[in-house]
């Protein structure tokens, strides 16, 4: 009886805790897009003299991977709440995946962008959106692989998805977050 109200109440945490820890992120991006927009929109010369601005190239590509990555993560969930383990594991794999090549396409961006982080306001904001947005990609990398190291073990999801929703939704979060920069940075 106690092993069941401890499963319960952890449960309960992770559905209460999770949604206000992605509120508290969500209010921290807020606060760098509103700082951003208004730095934006009050500087008159928004990039160092002889940069042209941002190339969206890379950063097209990048935006199709992340959707795309929503949309297998939505379907390996699918597939486990279906009871296809392998399938899953296919799927998430690939999202993990997706996500590593994300973060090698903003290296390579990083490396070849002529801006630097003390270009003024630009370089500044640039590197502190996507850097941010970085860390944040990268820590969905390492839940992915945890959730997906997790999948290996027999059983481990024979009775329910613990985790599971959980990181997915981050995943989702971060992938709307990027939408966002990708529109204000590249766009704007």
């Amino acid at each position: 009886m106690q092993n069941s109200v401890e499963s319960t109440s952890g449960r309960d945490n992770l559905q209460f805790g999770f949604p206000v820890f992605l509120l508290s992120e969500s209010l921290v991006f807020a606060s760098f897009f509103l700082t951003y927009i208004v730095l934006r929109s009050t500087t008159s010369h928004w990039f160092p003299p002889g940069f042209p601005g941002l190339d969206t190239s890379l950063a097209i590509i990048n935006t199709i991977i992340l959707v795309t990555s929503s949309g297998v993560i939505y379907l390996a969930e699918r597939a486990l709440h279906q009871n296809h383990l392998i399938r899953f594991r296919r799927l998430w794999l690939l999202t993990i995946l997706m996500g590593v090549v994300f973060l090698c396409i903003q290296g390579i961006e990083w490396y070849k962008i002529p801006l630097q982080i003390n270009s003024g306001p630009a370089g500044g904001s640039f590197y502190l959106l996507t850097g941010f947005h970085g860390l944040h990609v990268l820590t969905g990398v390492i839940l992915l692989l945890f959730i997906y190291i997790r999948s290996l073990i027999p059983g481990n999801y024979d009775s329910g998805h613990q985790g599971v929703n959980a990181i997915a939704l981050f995943w989702h979060f971060v992938d709307v977050i990027w939408v966002i920069l990708f529109l204000l940075l590249y766009i704007w």
